[in-house]
Parts: structure tokens; sequence; C-alpha cells
């Protein structure tokens, strides 16, 4: 399975950095929309990755815009991440998928509302007490992306048992 996780304009670097972590170490294309809040290059963005940035592929984006029409939503399994999903993250069957897109929006806005609504049986939610705005982006992501390699029964990915295989306590 080819998973993508898109950030449509992150601006938190440390979050941005979390997420390549993430995708690193599950093989992951990150896909990074513009405008970002930081440049790449910060500190606190590579520091968030550690030195895991040469082994994440990641593709850069100009706009939303130039995302959606290269990587069409009607064509493509793509699911929008935000706290206004209409179905719940578990529910899709990701498992019969050769590849997903998973897109979060900026911190403070999400995605547009006007992408949400056009494609409103694509969205997906974390749910939560209904008192809270959100959680972390990060963890928001690692929530979601986990939940897809687990239907796929983690494919690809190390198992305990060969860790311990190799390596006796």
């Amino acid at each position: 399975m080819k998973l993508n996780i898109v950030m449509v304009e992150p601006e938190i670097p440390q979050n941005t950095g979390n997420i390549a972590r993430t995708c690193a170490a599950i093989g992951a294309k990150l896909h990074l929309v513009y405008p970002l809040g930081f440049d790449i290059s910060e500190k606190s963005v590579k520091r968030a990755g550690l030195d895991y940035w040469d082994k994440v592929e990641i593709e850069e984006h100009k706009s939303f815009e130039e995302f959606l029409k290269k990587y069409k939503p009607e064509e493509n399994n793509m699911f929008f991440a935000t706290t206004k999903g209409k179905h719940v993250y578990s529910e899709p069957n990701y498992s019969k998928m050769e590849e997903v897109f998973l897109l979060f929006g900026k911190e403070t806005k999400g995605l547009p509302e006007d992408i949400l609504q056009k494609y409103i049986d694509k969205t997906i939610r974390i749910p939560m007490r209904k008192t809270l705005r959100s959680l972390n982006l990060s963890n928001s992501v690692a929530i979601v992306v986990f939940e897809v390699l687990r239907q796929k029964n983690f494919d690809q990915l190390e198992e305990i048992s060969s860790y311990f295989d190799n390596n006796q306590l």
C-alpha cells in the first residue's frame, strides 16, 4: 500500500517535524502544501524530525489547488480530516485500497470549508468531547495513520517478535 500524508499549509514547525518522523518510521510519503507557516530549513523542524529527514520522501506543492489538480479526489482514495467529519476515521475500509491520501489542514483553521463541503462524504474525524476544539495535529495524524496500517495488518513493518528473536533480553 502507498500511504500519503498531506499537510495543507501547516503553521507549527514542530508538528511538521513530528509528522515527518512518523512518515519515515512507516514509509509514508509526506506532501507539504504551501504556504507553510515556517521555513522548512528551520532548526525547530529539523530538531523534531531529528535524523529522519533523509528517510522521508517529501513532495512539495505550491498551492492546495495545484495539489488537487495533480491528485484528483474523484480518482484517488482521499480522506479529509476535520473535527466536522461525516465519518469516524476507523469507518473506511482501507484494507482494500492500493493507495490512500490523508489530508490535514493548518493548525488554526483546518482544511478549507468549501473543500470539506464539496467532499463531505470523504471527511473523517476523531471522536472527542464536544467541549474541546481539537487534538494536536501531529497526534491526529498518528492516530489516523495507524488505523490505516492496522487495517493492513501493519504490512511491511517490523514485528516485535523479530526484534526479540535477534536481541535477547
